[in-house]
């Protein structure tokens, strides 16, 4: 696949990729992206066509020292689709509802265990976009994977198998608190990241929708498999993760302050590394509305619990 407006440099073999030549800053408060006047040239609707072709071949691209604002970031995700709130349970950022704010070293949740996100609702997002504000010297980098390439992977019989599981997703957790010392600030976190609970039954193969290509879509948020046991569940999660986290199958981004990177939240996993100690590490985040994943028999996820309608625009939910 070739582009004609602006260089690609992979960064791994299966996964990532930089876009070089292209600058966001367009897409600021000041710019006429953001003001709803004309775009300019350099970020017509062809430049934007071929920067989602790279994410649906990479699965992840980056953009280095950018100069992007918060209206920004939300004003380029809409060149893309339609914008979610923030999260379904965790506030937004003041005054911006779309951005979750994620300054770490000032708050004590990190999401240093693989996963896709926000699988555990019925449509979980098409992409994240996730712009770097505060990054400490050393540690923080965030490590994706390619689940396409984790399925192709498989033996034969473990694909068999994997194309007719189900699995149910969710955001509430068990707390070992008799192992794990929680502090009280992290146990109120969690409080708020579970104060509505949603369970979604999603394929375990979901089919992409512009690709066709088919994925392992599990990750941190399966609880368990449907028509087995928590112990089987456990151990054939077990089992097909360490085919997604391969290092082959896997990009590691060393982030910069004014990075962003974009992903394929319908074909990866990732997983942000908490190496930094009490250093400060502040990212926000973007997520764009998906669509409700499909399995290899044509199968749609189905709701078990929980409400989506106030993360998912009003507009799209019938779509």
């Amino acid at each position: 696949m070739s582009y004609t407006h602006f260089d690609i440099k992979p960064v791994a073999g299966r996964i990532g990729a930089e876009i070089v030549g292209v600058d966001l800053s367009e897409f600021n408060a000041d710019s006429g992206a953001a003001s709803g006047k004309p775009l300019s040239t350099n970020l017509s609707d062809e430049i934007i066509r071929e920067i989602r072709q790279t994410l649906v071949q990479y699965k992840v691209v980056f953009f280095r020292n950018q100069q992007l604002d918060a209206k920004g970031q939300v004003a380029f995700a809409r060149r893309f689709g339609e914008v979610t709130t923030a999260h379904p349970t965790v506030p937004s950022l003041e005054g911006y509802p779309e951005i979750l704010d994620l300054n770490y070293g000032r708050t004590v949740a990190r999401a240093n265990t693989w996963h896709t996100d926000v699988t555990f609702v019925d449509r979980p997002p098409l992409g994240s976009i996730l712009r770097a504000i505060v990054i400490p010297p050393v540690g923080g980098d965030t490590i994706w994977a390619n689940t396409v390439a984790a399925y192709q992977d498989l033996p034969s019989q473990l694909r068999n198998l994997a194309d007719q599981l189900w699995a149910v997703h969710s955001n509430a957790y068990d707390y070992a608190t008799g192992v794990v010392d929680l502090s009280e600030e992290f146990k109120a976190y969690r409080e708020v990241f579970t104060s509505t609970v949603y369970e979604t039954l999603h394929p375990v193969v979901r089919v992409h929708p512009e690709s066709g290509e088919r994925g392992l879509f599990i990750g941190g948020f399966v609880r368990r498999f449907r028509g087995l046991s928590q112990t089987e569940s456990d151990d054939i999660l077990r089992l097909l993760q360490t085919y997604v986290t391969r290092p082959e199958n896997t990009v590691r981004w060393r982030w910069q302050a004014g990075d962003v990177a974009f992903w394929d939240n319908r074909a990866t996993q990732h997983y942000a590394l908490d190496d930094y100690s009490n250093q400060q590490r502040h990212v926000q985040r973007v997520t764009l509305v998906g669509d409700l994943p499909v399995s290899v028999d044509g199968k749609r996820s189905e709701v078990i619990k929980g409400d989506s309608s106030s993360y998912i625009p009003s507009t799209t939910v019938a779509a």
